[in-house]
Order: C-alpha cells, then sequence, then structure tokens
C-alpha cells in the first residue's frame, strides 16, 4: 500500500492507493504534516512506502519523521522516470511537472499529450508520441491574478473568485472578475488552439485545484481530471519500486 504526499505552495495533499485504486485522499496544511502522516498510517497500517513531491518548503527533519515510519522515495528528475526528457533545463523542472508527465505515460501512452495544471500557476507540459518530453510554459493562476491586482496597486480590492457573467464589467468589481476569469479561460483556450494547429490528434488533460471551476467553461475537448498528478505519483512509486 503506497503513500502519496503531494507538498504544494499552499496547501499538502495525502492519498492512499493499493493496486493503482485510491482509497483515501486528505488535503492539510504544512504544520499539521506529522499528525496527518501519523493518522493516516494508523487508519492504513498496511502502508509500506512512500513518495513525497514537494514544491514547498519541506524541512530534512520532517523527511526523517516519515523515514521512521515507512520506505519513502523523494521526487526529483534523478530518479528513474518513464519518459524521455527533453527539457533544455532538466535539472530545472518542477516536480510536480515530471509527475504530470508520469501520468499521461500511464494513461495515454503513445499519444501527443497537453496537461494543464491550473493551481497557483498554471503550468502546460506536453509529451509526444515517440514519449519525449518537450516542455511547456507557466503563467499566474487565478488567485495569483487577484491577488497581484490588489498588491501590486494602490487601490483594487482583494476579491474572492468569482466567474463574472459578462465579458463588460460594469463595475470595478466585475471589471477585476472579467480580466481575471475570462484571462485565464481565453488563454487556456488560445494554448490549446497554438497546439491543436501544430499537433492534430492532441489529447488534452485539465487537472489542478481550479479544475471544477475552469472546466465547463472551456471550448476546447479536455479531460478533468483533480487526481492526476497524485496518479502520476502513485506511477512513479511503482515504476522505481518494482
Amino acid at each position: 500500500m503506497n503513500l502519496i504526499i503531494d507538498v504544494g505552495n499552499t496547501y499538502v495533499k495525502f492519498a492512499v492507493y493499493m493496486e493503482g485504486e485510491l482509497k483515501e485522499k486528505v488535503i492539510g496544511e504544512l504544520n499539521d504534516f506529522e499528525s496527518m502522516v501519523s493518522g493516516i498510517i494508523s487508519d492504513h497500517p498496511q502502508v509500506n512506502q512512500a513518495i513525497v513531491s514537494s514544491v514547498g518548503k519541506l524541512e530534512a527533519s520532517t523527511i526523517k519523521s516519515l523515514e521512521d515510519k515507512v520506505q519513502v522515495l523523494e521526487l526529483s528528475h534523478k530518479l528513474k522516470l518513464p519518459f524521455t526528457n527533453l527539457y533544455a533545463t532538466p535539472t530545472t523542472l518542477g516536480v510536480d511537472r515530471i509527475a504530470l508527465v508520469s501520468a499521461s505515460v500511464e494513461q495515454f501512452p503513445d499519444h501527443n499529450v497537453l496537461i494543464i495544471d491550473a493551481g497557483t500557476c498554471i503550468t502546460y507540459d506536453f509529451i509526444n508520441t515517440k514519449n519525449e518530453y518537450l516542455g511547456g510554459a507557466i503563467s499566474p493562476g487565478i488567485r495569483l491574478r487577484y491577488r497581484t491586482l490588489n498588491n501590486l496597486t494602490a487601490n483594487l480590492p482583494l476579491l474572492d473568485t468569482e466567474m463574472p457573467q459578462d465579458i463588460l464589467g460594469d463595475s470595478t468589481q466585475n471589471s477585476i472578475h472579467s480580466g481575471v476569469v475570462f484571462g485565464v479561460l481565453k488563454e487556456i483556450d488560445g494554448v490549446i488552439d497554438e497546439y491543436v494547429r501544430k499537433y492534430s490528434d492532441l489529447t488534452v488533460i485539465l487537472t489542478g485545484g481550479d479544475t471544477k471551476f475552469l472546466s465547463n467553461q472551456l471550448k476546447n475537448s479536455i479531460f478533468a481530471n483533480s487526481n492526476f498528478l497524485l496518479e502520476g505519483l502513485n506511477f512513479i512509486l511503482e515504476y522505481n519500486t518494482k
């Protein structure tokens, strides 16, 4: 039984998989890491190995406490990966992006796949039919755009995410919602259109924290899967421990 740990910029996600099936998923804050791990292992004593993917800050002492409980694999570019990495700077490729590409290899082998992860940042990652990872793009996510408008201006308020009723904002608040949300939607659809022009047989995956909010608003056909990164981590763990 596998314990999957994804340490993001905002939250930590824990998942338990057995034979490829998700048994439990828990989301918490980094401060609660050790207590949550103890609780999960207490509930699932069959857990015997774990993989940790961290784009946030995870202390060495925290990893050590986990290693005292189970066998631990830390995700990095140095691990055996199920694809050829042709990124010009492979050592800088984020572990979250590595996990997403790995999930696409497992679930859509021999396909041209564009994976869009809509979270704190929006990342775009492309792998071709030859199992070659070529790269992608990174842009600010929805909440980051709202915060930036508030932080870097004198008078614009910080708003909660809201789907605008019209592209024409008739107030400052509605203008912000229109600019942020329609900006993201048009960006994503535009990026997909550009890839489709080059790869007509493209498979598109949308994942990340804003999947549910965005998925029904996009004009392009996509597969929405909020657990795609966790599934990729589980695949990498199995791939390196067979």
